[in-house]
C-alpha cells in the first residue's frame, strides 16, 4: 500500500510518494509536470538495472524522456561533473518551463537537482531515488550541492524537487553494503526526535533490511514524514533543520579522511559519526551511558560500523578530522557546531562544545 507524504512548502510544495512497485506509475505521476524533452539523468549503474523499464513507463505516458549517463560514484559530484551534466542538458532541449528527472542514489540526485537549480536560472526537477539513503533523505528537502575538495556538498543551493517517488521495490537491486548504509539515516530519525521509532526500529529494521516490504514501506515513509516536517518549518537551515545533521559533522570529516572513497561509505560514516555524538554526549554528562551503548548495540545488529576502528586502514589523525571538521557547512563565528543528544529521541544543536573533549572521542 503507498503512502503520500506532503512537504508543506505553501506553492513549493510537493508530495513524497512512498510505496512497492511506484516505477510502473512514474508516467502517469510526472505527466503533469513533463513539457517537451525530459532529460533523465542517471549514472551507468543504476541505467544499467532501471533506465529502460523507466524510458518504457515514460513511452507509456506519452513523455520524451531522454537519457544522460553520468559516471557512478562522489567523483561525479564535482566541478567537472556538473560542467558535464549542465552541457548534456543544454543538449538535451530541455525548456526552462521544462522538467530535469533524477533516477538514481544521494550523488545523481545532489548533481543533478543542483544542475536543475542553475540550469536557465531554474529547471524543475523530479526525485526518483533508487538508493535507502535517497530515499529517506538526499531526495527530501532541496538540499543539492557537489563536493570541493575542502569538504562534502560545500558547492550548492537550495532547489526543491516537484515530487519525489520512492519505489521501495527498486531497493532489493541494491548491493547489500548500500542498502545497511543507507539504513544508518533511517536510525538516525529515531535517534534525534522519535524514542517510539527507534524502539520500533529495534524490533523490526532488521526485517525490513532483510526485505520485508511493509516494514520497509513504513521505515521509508516514517522517515520521510519526520523530514518533511522539520523541512516545512525550517527550510533553509537556520534552526531546527539542523538536528537532521545527527552524526554528519564527524561523518563528513571520516569521509574526508578517506578521500571519498569506497573505504568509508556516506551511511557507514553517519552511523560512526551518531555513536561518537553520543558517546561525547556522555563524556559532556549530556546523555545516559545506557542510550549511547543501546544505540551502538542496534547499529551493530543491523550490521552498521559504530567506532572508527571499524574503517579500513590507517586510522585518521584526531588533529586531521578535527581540521576537517572546521571545513564544514556548520562552522559559524568559528565555531564548529555539533548535534548532540540528551538521550535516544532528544538531539539539540550546541557550538559550545570543548574541543578537547572532542579530541578525546576521537582518541579513543
Amino acid at each position: 500500500m503507498s503512502q503520500v507524504i506532503r512537504v508543506g512548502l505553501g506553492e513549493r510544495g510537493y508530495d513524497i510518494h512512498v510505496g512497492h512497485g511506484l516505477l510502473g506509475q512514474a508516467g502517469a505521476l510526472l505527466k503533469p509536470l513533463a513539457r517537451g524533452p525530459v532529460p533523465v539523468v542517471t549514472d551507468a549503474t543504476v541505467g544499467e538495472i532501471h533506465l529502460a523499464r523507466f524510458l518504457d513507463v515514460c513511452g507509456k505516458s506519452d513523455i520524451d524522456a531522454r537519457p544522460v549517463v553520468m559516471p557512478p560514484g562522489e567523483g561525479s559530484k564535482s566541478f567537472p561533473g556538473l560542467e558535464k551534466l549542465s552541457g548534456s542538458l543544454l543538449d538535451s532541449g530541455v525548456d526552462r518551463g521544462g522538467l530535469i528527472v533524477a533516477l538514481g542514489g544521494g550523488v545523481i540526485g545532489d548533481l543533478t537537482g543542483f544542475a536543475a537549480g542553475i540550469l536557465k536560472r531554474g529547471v524543475a526537477f523530479a526525485q526518483i531515488p533508487t538508493t535507502l539513503l535517497a530515499q529517506v533523505d538526499s531526495s527530501v528537502g532541496g538540499k543539492t550541492a557537489i563536493n570541493a575538495s575542502q569538504g562534502k556538498n560545500l558547492i550548492g543551493l537550495f532547489h526543491q524537487p516537484r515530487i519525489v517517488i520512492a519505489d521501495t521495490a527498486l531497493l532489493a537491486t541494491l548491493p547489500r553494503r548500500e542498502l545497511v548504509a543507507g539504513y544508518a539515516e533511517v536510525v538516525k530519525y529515531g535517534a534525534l526526535g522519535d524514542a517510539d521509532f527507534f524502539e520500533w526500529l529495534e524490533a523490526n529494521g532488521v526485517k525490513a533490511l532483510a526485505g520485508d516490504s511493509d516494514a520497509l514501506i513504513h521505515a521509508v515513509a516514517h522517515s520521510c514524514r519526520m523530514k518533511a516536517a522539520i523541512v516545512a518549518r525550517d527550510e533553509r537551515e537556520t534552526g531546527e533543520r539542523a538536528l537532521l545533521n545527527l552524526g554528519h559533522t564527524f561523518g563528513h570529516a571520516l569521509e574526508a579522511a578517506t578521500g571519498f572513497s569506497d573505504q568509508l561509505i556516506h551511511g557507514e560514516g553517519v552511523a560512526i559519526g551518531m555513536a561518537l555524538a553520543f558517546q561525547l554526549s556522555v563524556r559532556l554528562g549530556l546523555a545516559p551511558g545506557q542510550d549511547a551503548e543501546r544505540f551502538v548495540r542496534h547499529l551493530k545488529a543491523a550490521g552498521l560500523p559504530s567506532a572508527i576502528s571499524d574503517i579500513p586502514g590507517p586510522r585518521p589523525a584526531p588533529d586531521a578530522l578535527i581540521a576537517a571538521m572546521g571545513h564544514d557547512k556548520k562552522v559559524k563565528d568559528g565555531k564548529l557546531t555539533f548535534i548532540l543528544l540528551k538521550g535516544l529521541g532528544r538531539s539539540f544543536v550546541t557550538s559550545d562544545v570543548p574541543l578537547g573533549a572532542v579530541r578525546d572521542v576521537l582518541s579513543a
